[in-house]
């Protein structure tokens, strides 16, 4: 079982920034994405999960040999893919816990009341180590960036999906709260379970090993390799790869 993208290219307003990607995300695998600013790394992340504003010009995504190149998000959420975004949005007035429990009933069809919702996500914040005041809290207003981050990740836990896609995950965190944000990610980890780690830094990797990193470089993968690649980028940087791009 796999998550498999195929020679794509994405616009977005008329401009190309995809231009022929190739990758391959594989359960029980951590792959980190790596890259320099404006490189396509987040229009990636938006286009798997089925962000309209995007539009694919040539390729496709498959999951599992199944093209859902054409699916919305909220069927691709379905069958399993989910995405934590760089930039979570701020929802007045909706706790943690009703949010967590509309897009649970909503992804796994099913109808879990209030008392039945409770003590499944009780259970998934006890082994994320969170306060269950979070629970009563609205979603991300107020929340520091460690907060919100973690926020994502209880979704995570909560939604069980088969493919996460965690895009800059690492943004706008200090150490301690990236080193929390990097526990419960491995946490996460799960042979029934891909990730796809997309980050601009080394750092996080200091908490996440990952099995697989990829290098994107203006709308293309230029590199792969183990963790050494990312080691490499540590120490160097993107350079060589941009000279290349030219």
């Amino acid at each position: 079982m796999r998550l498999r993208i195929e020679d794509l290219h994405v616009s977005v307003d008329g401009e190309e920034i995809l231009k022929g990607v190739n990758l391959e995300i594989e359960l029980g695998k951590v792959h980190a994405l790596m890259g320099p600013n404006g490189s396509g790394k987040s229009t990636l992340a938006n286009v798997l999960m089925g962000n309209p504003k995007y539009k694919i010009t040539e390729g496709k995504i498959l999951l599992n040999d199944e093209d859902i190149t054409e699916m919305g998000a909220d069927e691709r959420a379905k069958l399993g893919i989910f995405l934590s975004f760089q930039y979570p949005s701020e929802i007045t007035g909706v706790t943690m816990s009703s949010f967590l429990r509309t897009a649970y009933n909503s992804v796994k069809n099913k109808n879990l009341d209030v008392v039945e919702f409770h003590s499944l996500l009780k259970e998934k914040m006890e082994e994320l180590k969170m306060d269950e005041s979070f629970r009563k809290r609205y979603v991300n207003e107020g929340f520091s960036g460690g907060e919100k981050k973690r926020a994502e990740i209880l979704q995570m836990a909560v939604l069980e999906p088969k493919y996460c896609i965690l895009d800059e995950t690492d943004s706008g965190l200090d150490v301690t709260a990236l080193k929390i944000v990097g526990e419960n990610i491995n946490k996460m980890k799960s042979n029934e379970r891909g990730i796809l780690l997309i980050t601009h830094y080394y750092r996080i990797l200091n908490f996440i090993t990952p099995d697989k990193v990829h290098i994107l470089v203006n709308g293309k993968i230029v590199d792969e390799g183990g963790k050494e690649l990312a080691e490499e980028i540590e120490e160097n940087g993107f350079d060589k790869y941009l000279v290349k791009a030219e």
